[in-house]
């Protein structure tokens, strides 16, 4: 096209915040290096990127889309119907916004947003976090252009190895150290005290928070507070826990607060959690899920491990090995010193900015 660049661009994902916030973190980047660009999200209206892209001052429209069960549910039924009036939703969206560029971010909404944009001759990037891609980017690869992942392994998974970029997985540009006093501050927590913080992710981990829950007395008997985010589906259950040494919460907004405050994390092995805590240089212990496709979460966190740069605890092991493990970790300084460097050598900090290089001349080269 001839004339003055229009930068439009269309971002698609969510469903947890593994797949939303390396997209926020790209159109950060973009923002930056192009003030003038127009930037809109598209998602589900009931999951998390609903509340947080207007949040991080992006434009946000939703579509009807919902995953497909394992099981035989009502919402199985309604799937079909709902992926076509998605689909139509899609190319509305598309139709009036005329992206340059679609980035999609995998789960199950990037598919109808993508193809959407795909339709109308937009250019197609795709971000794949996980060392074993999602269905929907599998599923977009023939209409991508670009597909960014993070580890090496995601390889073998794609037929077209010319699209595929080894990038990493941007990281928010709004995430970074605090001074730890300032920090726990924030969270009416004390500097005479060690500090745990626990995530299960977005929404939460069931085997976390019961083997936490099992602790809580303990670590507290140690001196130890936590900050412990159960998620939105099991925060009425420990809510009860809450304390003067102990802050329950349903979802962490201020995350840069959290890994400033504490002196160790518990958290599943997503590769968004391990791009955050490696950018940052946090000790961690990873309890990699056992329900995600092809183990992937384990084969990430014990890449690290093996590597010394965090301890990995497996879910049938965690009610037991927890308590001790934090309690033997959190009092050695030598260790959580070297955790802090080791990890540093996962991190790509450039990794947003090339990325969004690359969409930027993608729009130029419309």
């Amino acid at each position: 096209m001839s004339g003055t660049t229009i930068y439009r661009f269309l971002f698609a994902g969510g469903g947890t915040g593994g797949h939303l916030y390396p997209a926020l973190a790209v159109a950060q980047q973009i923002k930056l290096m192009k003030p003038e660009a127009e930037i809109l999200f598209v998602g589900t209206a009931d999951k998390i990127e609903s509340r947080v892209v207007p949040e991080y001052g992006f434009n946000f429209k939703s579509i009807w889309i919902s995953g497909f069960s394992r099981k035989l549910t009502f919402a199985n039924i309604l799937f079909p119907l709902k992926l076509f009036v998605s689909m139509v939703q899609s190319l509305l969206i598309a139709m009036k916004f005329k992206p340059r560029v679609a980035i999609g971010s995998g789960a199950y909404v990037s598919g109808p947003a993508v193809w959407g944009a795909s339709v109308l001759g937009s250019k197609i990037v795709l971000l794949e976090q996980n060392s074993y891609p999602g269905v929907t980017n599998r599923l977009l690869e023939k209409k991508a252009d670009e597909i960014h992942i993070t580890f090496e392994e995601s390889k073998k998974y794609f037929r077209d190895q010319q699209k595929l970029k080894l990038t990493g997985n941007p990281v928010r540009l709004n995430l970074n150290l605090i001074p730890k006093s300032d920090a726990l501050k924030k969270f009416a927590l004390t500097t005479d005290k060690k500090t745990v913080l626990i995530i299960g992710g977005s929404g939460g981990a069931r085997d976390i928070n019961e083997a936490v829950a099992l602790s809580v007395t303990k670590l507290i008997s140690k001196n130890i507070q936590l900050i412990w985010q159960t998620g939105p589906f099991y925060y009425e259950q420990y809510k009860k826990f809450e304390g003067v040494n102990v802050r329950v919460m349903r979802f962490i907004d201020d995350m840069s607060a959290a890994y400033s405050a504490c002196d160790l994390l518990i958290a599943r092995a997503g590769a968004t959690t391990i791009t955050e805590v490696s950018f940052l240089g946090i000790p961690v212990i990873f309890v990699p899920s056992s329900h995600v496709a092809a183990d992937h979460q384990t084969k990430n966190a014990r890449a690290i491990s093996d590597a010394s740069a965090a301890i990995m605890i497996e879910d049938k092991n965690l009610k037991s090995d927890l308590f001790p493990v934090i309690v033997e970790l959190i009092s050695d300084e030598m260790k959580l010193n070297s955790l802090r460097e080791n990890i540093k050598a996962f991190a790509k900090p450039d990794a947003v900015k090339i990325i969004a290089g690359s969409i930027i001349k993608m729009a130029e080269s419309l």
